[in-house]
């Protein structure tokens, strides 16, 4: 429906968030303005920070608790009452997808629903070797771990109970740990943008020519799309309401900027071809346009296939 660049007007939000704060912001208002009874999000365990829960929370400080990326497992559909249309739910697009099904089969109107740009679910065995990287000691309790926010894109934080801490950049520890340790599944999947969602959101990097990002600690930036008539008017009202500050934008400026999930799905028919050469079972995706997109990009595709078939072999 429409696309925008985003941040939240809420500093405090918006330094916290992994980008602009927009999800963050856009729960709170919808809680506090009595849009929605509740919302589904996935936050550090309390008594266990190193682990990711999901939790429906209803209160501000629930929603402000979970502001930030998760790098590492959940099941925030499990979580999600199908039932209540009041309610909301921020998911990974594949849950997002799933909740669309589910309600569409029972003819009944879903939760909003809110996704993310998402490059794949790491394993939390990552999450656990980079914290022990980092120095911090196998058997010491942890206060805190985050993955981004605090500024953006943000450094990946640990601190444990006796006050020792440990940080590293964005580009580490995505790039170098969690990035490399995206289970299988992900990387045949064909909507790493929300594609089910009323309104997904993203990096809005400044970057470079090539669409390498510049990971210069700044103030955030999303990518709002509104995906449908819903999601559409809840931004503009947001943005009416002071919540959220907006700036339409193109479609190509976001794609030079998130080169990452163009070339994802324009070379994902390689990759199940070469999956399935090496006898593995692949999904079946309709709508996609898979064998069209890997036509634009045939080297790629093949280089792609290739790569796929040589890994999947050791499988």
């Amino acid at each position: 429906m429409s696309i925008w660049e985003a941040y939240a007007l809420d500093k405090d939000i918006r330094f916290r968030g992994s980008s602009g704060g927009t999800l963050t912001a856009l729960n709170e208002w919808l809680l506090a303005s009595g849009q929605i009874d509740s919302v589904v999000v996935a936050a550090a365990s309390e008594s266990s920070p190193e682990k990711t829960e999901s939790s429906a929370v209803r209160t501000r400080s629930d929603i402000v608790r979970a502001t930030g990326s998760r790098y590492a497992p959940t099941a925030n559909a499990a979580a999600a009452d199908v039932d209540n249309p009041a309610s909301a739910v921020v998911g990974k697009p594949c849950e997002i997808s799933a909740l669309r099904a589910l309600a569409k089969s029972r003819d009944q109107r879903s939760p909003l629903l809110l996704s993310f740009f998402c490059a794949g679910v790491p394993s939390q065995h990552a999450t656990n070797s980079l914290i022990h990287e980092l120095g911090v000691d196998d058997g010491a309790d942890l206060a805190a771990l985050r993955y981004r926010g605090h500024g953006w894109p943000g450094d990946f934080y640990v601190e444990d109970t006796r006050g020792n801490s440990a940080r590293t950049s964005y580009d580490v520890s995505w790039g170098q740990h969690l990035g490399p340790a995206v289970q299988q599944r992900c990387k045949l999947c064909p909507d790493g943008v929300g594609e089910s969602a009323d309104i997904s959101a993203g990096d809005f990097w400044r970057a470079d020519s090539d669409g390498y990002p510049d990971f210069t600690d700044q103030d955030g930036l999303s990518v709002l799309i509104a995906r449908t008539r819903r999601g559409e008017e809840i931004i503009r009202r947001a943005a009416e309401e002071g919540v959220i500050a907006v700036r339409a934008i193109d479609p190509d400026a976001v794609a030079a900027v998130q080169p990452f999930q163009v070339v994802r799905r324009a070379t994902l028919l390689g990759r199940m071809v070469g999956s399935r050469l090496a006898g593995h079972p692949t999904p079946r995706y309709r709508g996609f346009r898979l064998r069209r997109l890997s036509m634009r990009s045939p080297l790629r595709t093949l280089r792609a296939m290739a790569g796929t078939f040589r890994r999947a072999r050791r499988w």
